[in-house]
């Protein structure tokens, strides 16, 4: 009896020595688990969907290790420590963004990137996806809640700046996620209804605005597109019918790796980008994208519970927002693809090729585990 009252006591120091090990390294372990195999099967699908192009396969490897490394250094910063320099980081995107605007490089149309000495290029609005919604919770974490008018009208004015720069790049995307992680800091925040419904209310005359003012003709096309693809079957609407054939020719368990037709005989455009769940629908099926949707509903669910333990107002309205803004990435994407939104340029998180976009989003999840553990350290002190 006290050997079997020893052994048990002995496997439970293992496990402390284990937890002990994942907090002084400030890693929550569920979500790098998570992470890693959303990159192992990110590579596997990028590789069938590029036509098995290696230096894609390198480039895209490499982006993950160097998010991976960014996301273990940010999980080392306190929260405190990031609110402290949150303002100067504003700041800074911001004039990378007005940077764009006079130098930035241009491509397919549109002037998004910062080319460096011609080696390195990277999109600086990918950054503002991070940096707005640690903005507004530093900005509100400071004052009584719920926000007053005062301070909503400043965390508004505080979205609307970057979100006017980004779009006249264009990204309308991107813009949308920015102002989109913003305004849920303000949501968790407790934004009053009234409030709520007003600004509901009032999208209809923003969006008439819009279309008459702001959007570029590609983009108003790319909405006549979504609500009748078969208007310009071999133009603007090939993209949708393309990625809804193929997602459907998948059917429950896919015609197997690398065996998709829709994709390696060129009919699906933009197939390692923006629209790569229609080559893991072709390839995998119902069945593969079912997977794939689980491990985002266990990150989704992750992100909600660090909300839900954060010790700080800073860190529960920072948590919350870049979780939410996490499942409007996913939601967008699936959305477009399968032709239920229009298509507005958003990538697939952690499975679409793009390195800026994957650093971004590792170094999210890096503030996720920084707000998590350090809450955990401080509770046992």
């Amino acid at each position: 009896m006290n050997s079997n009252f020893d052994r048990t006591l002995s496997n439970q120091d293992v496990l402390r020595r284990r937890a002990s090990l994942l907090q002084r390294l400030h890693i929550d372990g569920l979500l790098l688990l998570l992470l890693l195999v959303l990159a192992a099967g990110s590579l596997f699908i990028l590789y069938s969907a590029s036509g098995k192009n290696w230096d894609m396969l390198i480039k895209q490897s490499t982006s993950f290790g160097i998010g991976l490394c960014g996301m273990l250094v940010i999980a080392q910063l306190e929260p405190r420590f990031m609110a402290r320099w949150v303002p100067l980081a504003y700041l800074g995107v911001v004039g990378l963004l007005m940077v764009v605007e006079f130098m930035g490089h241009t491509a397919m149309g549109a002037t998004r990137w910062i080319n460096v000495a011609g080696i390195i290029r990277f999109q600086p609005s990918e950054f503002m996806k991070i940096i707005m919604p640690m903005t507004i919770a530093w900005y509100l974490s400071a004052r009584v809640l719920p926000p007053g008018l005062k301070h909503t009208l400043i965390s508004l004015a505080l979205i609307v700046v970057p979100f006017v720069l980004i779009l006249k790049q264009p990204d309308l995307g991107t813009a949308l996620l920015v102002m989109a992680s913003g305004a849920f800091v303000l949501f968790i925040a407790g934004l009053r209804w009234r409030w709520i419904l007003g600004a509901l209310a009032a999208l209809v005359p923003v969006a008439v605005a819009m279309w008459y003012f702001v959007l570029h003709t590609y983009q108003k096309q790319r909405v006549l597109t979504f609500l009748d693809p078969e208007s310009d079957p071999l133009g603007t609407g090939w993209n949708i019918i393309q990625s809804k054939a193929a997602i459907g020719s998948g059917g429950v368990f896919g015609k197997g790796w690398l065996l998709g037709t829709q994709s390696h005989l060129d009919f699906l455009p933009e197939s390692h980008t923006d629209f790569i769940i229609a080559v893991l629908a072709e390839e995998f099926g119902l069945v593969g994208v079912c997977l794939l949707l689980l491990v985002y509903l266990l990150l989704i669910a992750r992100g909600l519970v660090i909300t839900v333990q954060a010790q700080t107002l800073f860190g529960k309205l920072l948590a919350g927002a870049l979780t939410m803004t996490f499942f409007v990435y996913v939601f967008v994407n699936i959305g477009m693809v399968s032709g239920l939104l229009p298509v507005v340029g958003v990538p697939l998180p952690f499975i679409s090729y793009g390195g800026t976009s994957l650093v971004t989003l590792l170094s999210g999840f890096g503030v996720l585990m920084s707000i998590h553990t350090h809450r955990k350290w401080i509770a046992q002190v």
